[in-house]
């Protein structure tokens, strides 16, 4: 599968994932900044932004897609960092192929599996009938009765694409992101053991990694350590992006 990408930069490569329902261009303002010491790809992963579609939706299946873009590139050992979904992807994939990863930083998710979360994003995305708006106004007022936080809503409507006749699409793959949401929200299926250096980067208002996950963590990840940044919620480069920087800076370049 042949991913969407852009690059920043240069230096030794860095690939960034996003999450669920998100794409790269959320990872635009971090990327130039962390572009003046690598090269940065970011990278939008199958079902979302402009990457192509499918019924498959396995971590198995994303991580070959990353492996597949990496060798692509001609990279060699890459840098790698994720966040939720993509930090499971990238688990996957330093797990598969540890050799393939120099260091990993893991945002704000645990290999383990989470409870279902998102059901009534999906449950609201769907009810949208996009034949019949015309405005991002009308999309935002359709999703607010089932979700009421702006911020949420705002990141869904960057998934939103103008028709020729002036309607909207969904540029993500809503319908197999429904039907594989049990895998989404599912643990890192891959055997083995990344003992790279690897970061496991927190917000302390998150409830998605606890004290009680390390210890599975740290068997899967030997060399892993844990920041918090306290004061951040789920969305940790969002809600504290100068000190989310920071520390993946001094990570990465030690």
């Amino acid at each position: 599968m042949e991913l969407h990408y852009r690059a920043h930069g240069a230096g030794p490569p860095l690939v960034i994932l996003h999450g669920l329902f998100g794409s790269l261009n959320n990872w635009h303002s971090h990327a130039a900044v962390l572009g003046e010491r690598f090269r940065v790809l970011t990278v939008d992963q199958r079902n979302h932004g402009g990457s192509p579609h499918s019924a498959i939706m396995s971590y198995a299946a994303m991580a070959e897609d990353l492996r597949e873009f990496i060798s692509d590139q001609n990279t060699g050992p890459i840098q790698l960092l994720g966040h939720s979904m993509g930090g499971r992807t990238a688990m996957q994939f330093a797990l598969t192929y540890p050799s393939e990863v120099q260091r990993l930083v893991v945002v704000d998710i645990r290999p383990q599996g989470d409870r279902p979360s998102h059901t009534h994003i999906l449950e609201a995305m769907q009810g949208v009938d996009l034949s019949r708006v015309w405005t991002r106004g009308d999309v935002d007022a359709t999703l607010a009765p089932l979700i009421p936080d702006q911020a949420e809503r705002q990141l869904l409507a960057t998934n939103l694409k103008r028709t020729e006749e002036g309607t909207f699409r969904w540029k993500i793959n809503l319908d197999a992101i429904a039907a594989r949401y049990a895998e989404i929200i599912g643990p890192v299926t891959a055997a083995g053991r990344f003992g790279g250096p690897t970061l496991f980067l927190t917000g302390g208002r998150s409830t998605y990694v606890g004290a009680a996950d390390h210890p599975g963590i740290l068997d899967m990840f030997p060399n892993a350590q844990f920041v918090e940044i306290s004061h951040a919620g789920h969305w940790v480069h969002a809600d504290a992006p100068a000190e989310f920087r920071r520390i993946v800076m001094d990570f990465l370049s030690h």
